[in-house]
């Protein structure tokens, strides 16, 4: 798949409807139509939701077994359910048994490597499912720091880790509202691990939305691209060295994507290393990785691997 956007010129003159469909056909040629078909129709049949089993609670293997294999997710832990119904429920404990998300979502929480790492942040982190994963996989004497700078969206984060997460792993999780552009000057060289979710155009959003279609521009990935750029350089400021960063958008513009890892090393004002992944599931861009749901049923997610060098 291409993973430049249309040239400069085009982009400033489209809008709209009409606009929308002519930068992303652009950038996806003739796969383009099966894949808005596949974000347009992403419902699933009846009603089913993926669902994320919720690590902490028990008797989780009770619900699995009851259920057939069509429901079992090709992402460990995930299904696809015809509704919440006793995933919705809570343990003897408190915690509710299950989190509605995408699977391709719980891929990349898996990605960002955390074995090991003493101090892990999620710096765009509300609603708060990659938390989740992330609180799951942290080693025991890990602490870990959750960031949002909406109260809004904090609000619901810590809704979704009071309802999800043991007080014994809550007392290591602190949760903070910074501006994550100031992040790395807040706390630098402070983590070993970060996850950076990055707000995005989040185009499945837009094609649902009738007024949100209406008002698009394809400067609109333009401006987010330069946010992202300044959270992925404060998230590289606020990694001690050898750490990783792991950064995601749910956006198909590669401006957003592979342009903003190749502008942090076109520029080299931060040093960072690629890894390259392979997922298992979705496909290789130039720079990362990306599941799309013209070919998987999940997505759309990008996400890219970097460490900051140790020396």
């Amino acid at each position: 798949m291409s993973t430049r956007p249309p040239a400069a010129e085009s982009k400033q003159r489209l809008r709209g409807a009409a606009g929308f469909e002519a930068y992303y056909g652009e950038i996806f040629g003739e796969r383009w139509p099966r894949l808005r078909a596949a974000l347009v129709g992403g419902e699933h049949p009846g009603g089913s939701r993926p669902v994320r089993a919720n690590g902490f609670a028990s008797g989780l293997e009770e619900l699995a077994r009851e259920l057939d294999d069509a429901a079992r997710l090709p992402v460990p832990g995930c299904y696809l359910l015809p509704a919440l119904a006793a995933w919705s429920e809570r343990d003897e404990s408190g915690l509710i048994k299950g989190y509605a998300m995408d699977p391709a979502s719980v891929v990349a929480a898996h990605a960002l490597p955390v074995a090991g790492a003493r101090d892990v942040l999620d710096l765009c982190a509300a609603p708060g499912g990659k938390s989740l994963i992330l609180a799951e996989r942290a080693a025991s004497d890990a602490r870990l720091v959750f960031n949002d700078r909406s109260p809004e969206r904090r609000k619901r984060l810590k809704k979704v880790l009071a309802d999800h997460v043991p007080p014994a792993m809550l007392a290591r999780i602190t949760v903070t509202g910074h501006d994550g552009r100031n992040f790395g000057v807040h706390r630098p060289g402070a983590f070993d691990a970060i996850l950076l979710d990055a707000p995005c155009s989040s185009e499945a959003h837009v094609l649902a939305d009738q007024a949100a279609l209406a008002s698009w521009s394809s400067t609109r990935s333009e401006r987010l691209s330069r946010d992202q750029y300044g959270l992925l350089t404060a998230a590289l400021l606020a990694l001690r060295p050898g750490g990783w960063v792991l950064y995601a958008t749910c956006a198909l513009s590669p401006d957003e994507n592979d342009g903003v890892v190749r502008r942090l090393l076109e520029r080299g004002r931060h040093p960072a290393e690629i890894e390259r992944v392979d997922a298992g599931i979705g496909e290789a861009t130039e720079l990362g990785w990306q599941i799309l749901p013209d070919e998987t049923g999940f997505g759309p997610m990008y996400f890219c691997l970097l460490r900051r060098p140790a020396g």
